[in-house]
């Protein structure tokens, strides 16, 4: 039986046994070989239906209505009802983000192992599930949760930690618990945004006795959690983490602040809407911007095109785009007293250099 027959035969079983799961994958391997076979249109048309279907029939909005609604679906804290998962229709794609080459080469690994789950299983071996993004702030770990959701088709359920953290004792617990049963109730991406909140390591010393049993609590969870679902956890502060908490995920994945070149492909994406005058060198302006996060560069950008729009002006000029660094050079400042962008002086975005394309 050929791939093409193999993956239409796992598709009828699949539909017939009402196996949401089963079926999103091998709709995938079928995606997969007509882009081997060079069809890739009709691949990315079926891609298509798949996001906006997110692997089940009716419009993809229905689907987090559906897991969302008022019937009581999503997991909740009991003393204060409030909900512990946030739930979001992924809009990011991989392609969207500027990423250094080995974290991409990462993330497009693990959508591969999950597309091709099955044939992983056939040979006893199980996709990758359970991921640790770690990085300064800003750096691009949320947003790269969101697109691996995107690539699977998958909701992202974030986990809301001022929600789950409870003052009464072993609430904390009885909530991540919940958290996880929910994680089991279908396939999601699942993220633990600053997940240091709750997995910083036993032995320090300001940590008090609840906090070490929630560690605990969570290293067990974890443990035994097996479901289709992909686990993120996403810390800035890997130093605080518990040491046994790193051999519990299959793959850590470091994301570091941008390169000069990166910050340049930033900076060209976020003024295609604008064109940049010609004094304006780019590759200039990422020199003066080593340093700063993905989240910075993007801060300085979107500061220039609302003052650009503001002026009346229908380019970006060269004084606009300093004042806007200028800016966030104060915004760092004030959150990092020891920054070295107090340091050194800021670099004028002037002088020869290549005008990108």
């Amino acid at each position: 039986m050929n791939t093409a027959s193999e993956a239409i035969r796992k598709l009828l079983l699949a539909h017939f046994q009402g196996d949401e799961a089963a079926f999103r994958t091998a709709a995938l391997e079928f995606v997969e070989n007509e882009r081997r076979l060079n069809h890739h249109t009709l691949a990315n048309n079926l891609e298509r239906i798949l996001s906006e279907a997110n692997g089940v029939p009716g419009p993809r909005k229905n689907v987090l209505v559906s897991i969302g609604n008022g019937s009581g679906n999503l997991p909740r804290d009991k003393e204060r009802n409030a909900l512990l998962v946030e739930l979001a229709d992924p809009r990011r794609e991989l392609d969207d983000l500027v990423l250094s080459e080995s974290v991409r080469e990462s993330l497009e690994r693990i959508v591969l192992e999950r597309r091709r789950a099955d044939l992983l299983g056939s040979h006893g071996i199980q996709p990758t599930s359970k991921v640790l993004f770690c990085g300064p702030p800003g750096c691009g770990k949320s947003v790269a949760a969101e697109a691996l959701a995107r690539e699977l088709y998958l909701p992202l359920a974030t986990v809301r930690f001022d929600a789950v953290v409870s003052s009464f004792l072993g609430e904390t617990a009885a909530n991540l618990r919940k958290v996880f049963e929910f994680g089991r109730s279908r396939p999601l991406v699942l993220l633990f945004d600053e997940f240091d909140a709750i997995g910083k390591e036993r032995t320090a010393a300001d940590e008090h006795g609840e906090l070490k049993r929630v560690v605990n609590s969570f290293l067990q969870l974890l443990d035994g959690f097996h479901a289709e679902t992909l686990t993120i956890a996403a810390t800035n502060h890997q130093g605080l983490l518990d040491p046994a908490l790193w051999r519990r995920f299959d793959e850590i994945i470091v994301f570091p602040r941008p390169t000069r070149e990166e910050i340049e492909q930033l900076l060209s994406r976020h003024f295609r809407q604008l064109p940049v005058e010609r004094q304006v060198m780019l590759a200039d302006v990422a020199r003066s911007l080593e340093g700063f996060s993905h989240a910075d560069v993007e801060r300085v950008a979107l500061d220039t095109l609302k003052q650009t729009i503001l002026d009346g002006r229908d380019s970006v000029k060269s004084d606009t785009l300093d004042a806007a660094v200028a800016r966030q050079r104060a915004r760092q400042a004030v959150t990092d007293p020891n920054s070295d962008f107090l340091k050194t002086p800021a670099a004028k975005p002037r002088g020869r250099g290549k005008r990108p394309g």
